[in-house]
């Protein structure tokens, strides 16, 4: 009676490995050439503020920086930043955003010479910068269109990122929003930015120190070697 129970047992355990078949992709670079990227990212004035001995703006550069060149040159890559001027009419704080990088291949170079030279400085019109990179950067691409935004801080224009997220997805189906929150607290701010991606099918990063920042951006950008099971029916 034993020996019966251990060869069932052996059974059980072998059939669901004989349903799987394990393949290792041989490419872990970011998409192909279809894919668009976009980064939204925050040079505010709350991004001059330190955080482990380091000024969250000059952590933010080191990283891009770093995770850029190994971004697959034939993926077309922009940069869209806001909060980068400093205005005293709130209309126009609340739209201090724009396109730095246009859409292209092997951009690495050109988005780290132009955040380079900028400060942090201004508001935090997230929802108005993320309408101008739907309307406008996005308008004329083909395929899959993906937004890493990152903040360290929730909106401040009057506006709400995840209503816009909404009522985006109504019509659109081929963007996908990934949101770090750069060391963000608040609870009104992060449940704002979690829906933006949620709603969208993007991630949500809570990133709180700057090892953490980096991490993430490499999850996002360069997911790790993982091994895929694809299941097939037995008979």
């Amino acid at each position: 009676m034993k020996k019966i129970i251990f060869i069932i047992l052996i059974i059980v355990l072998i059939l669901p490995v004989l349903a799987y078949e394990v393949y290792m992709p041989d490419e872990y670079k970011y998409r192909n050439s279809n894919d668009n990227l976009l980064f939204v990212v925050d040079f505010s004035n709350s991004m001059g503020e330190y955080l482990e001995h380091k000024s969250k703006v000059n952590t933010l550069k080191e990283t891009l920086n770093r995770i850029l060149p190994q971004i697959s040159p034939e993926t077309k890559v922009g940069m869209r930043v806001y909060g980068h001027t400093c205005n005293v009419l709130a209309f126009n704080a609340c739209r201090s955003s724009e396109l730095l990088v246009p859409l292209g291949e092997n951009n690495s170079h050109a988005i780290s010479n132009a955040i380079s030279k900028l400060r942090p400085r201004g508001m935090t019109p997230i929802t108005y910068s993320l309408k101008q990179s739907v309307k406008k950067d996005l308008a004329q691409t083909t395929g899959q269109k993906h937004i890493i935004l990152l903040t360290d801080g929730g909106e401040n224009c009057d506006e709400s990122p995840c209503e816009y997220a909404i009522s985006l997805i109504k019509t659109r189906k081929d963007i996908n929003i990934d949101v770090i929150a750069f060391n963000v607290h608040d609870s009104d701010d992060l449940a704002q930015l979690k829906c933006t991606a949620d709603v969208t099918g993007g991630k949500f990063i809570e990133a709180d120190t700057n090892a953490k920042l980096f991490q993430s951006m490499q999850d996002l950008i360069l997911p790790h070697k993982q091994v895929e099971a694809l299941i097939y029916a037995t008979e």
